[in-house]
């Protein structure tokens, strides 16, 4: 893990237009080291933008993200990102992970691409060509090379969106090692079931809008938005 930590993370009034359409509305929140941070809410309540802004993919037409590390090249390695569709290279899974290694100026980098690999169960498809493997080894394989560069803070947006209950069980399962190895998690989902099981803390967004930020047993015990009931419920929300 990078040496000059980055949180915690204060986010004020972060908003994001596109033309004269809000995606993000003045979201403010923190992120303290550590946790287990779910964006939860259905299709299209703007939970992918939430994360391509914290992770500095896109940049806020309003409001800040503010990381404590002033430093913007040591807020860049410290964190790393997982996508719901990850992007393989025409490499093996091993120079998948590779690669990443290489880019951040990794030494040893075949040591560390084995020991991230063998975290994440694939040491078995270690020379395996990456987009041969199946949906759910390739987004296990985005996760070992995200967690080769032992990041800080690890984004996730809807990473088991299209997969089976085994793959979702596998990434759950590494998702939860890397955070029991000191990496704070913030990731997207529509899924009750999987926030319940990973989350710390819950931030429901509808509409572009936060509506609720909460502890996890607090939020799915006793929601305190009309939003957030009916979600919970199972209603379609419009």
């Amino acid at each position: 893990m990078a040496d000059a930590k980055i949180l915690p993370l204060a986010v004020v009034g972060l908003g994001f237009r596109v033309g004269d359409i809000s995606v993000l509305d003045g979201a403010t929140f923190d992120i303290a080291p550590g946790s287990r941070n779910i964006v939860l809410g259905p299709n299209g309540a703007g939970k992918s933008v939430m994360l391509r802004l914290l992770h500095g993919l896109l940049t806020p037409t309003s409001g800040r993200v503010g990381w404590s590390n002033p430093d913007a090249l040591a807020v860049r390695r410290a964190q790393a990102m997982v996508f719901q569709r990850p992007v393989m290279l025409r490499r093996s899974a091993r120079e998948n992970v590779e690669f990443a290694l290489h880019v951040a100026g990794v030494r040893n980098v075949r040591n560390a691409a084995d020991l991230a690999l063998d975290r994440a169960g694939l040491m078995r498809l270690a020379d395996r060509p990456a987009r041969l493997c199946s949906g759910g080894e390739q987004q296990r394989i985005a996760l070992a090379r995200a967690w080769a560069l032992q990041p800080e803070v690890l984004f996730l947006d809807e990473p088991t969106a299209s997969l089976d209950p085994a793959a979702t069980n596998a990434i759950e399962e590494a998702v939860n090692a890397m955070h029991r190895a000191g990496t704070t998690i913030i990731m997207t989902t529509h899924d009750l079931g999987q926030a319940r099981r990973l989350a710390d803390r819950v931030l429901f967004l509808n509409h572009g809008r936060l509506v609720e930020d909460a502890p996890a047993v607090s939020f799915f015990a006793q929601p305190t938005s009309p939003d957030a009931a009916a979600f919970i419920r199972g209603e379609l929300l419009w």
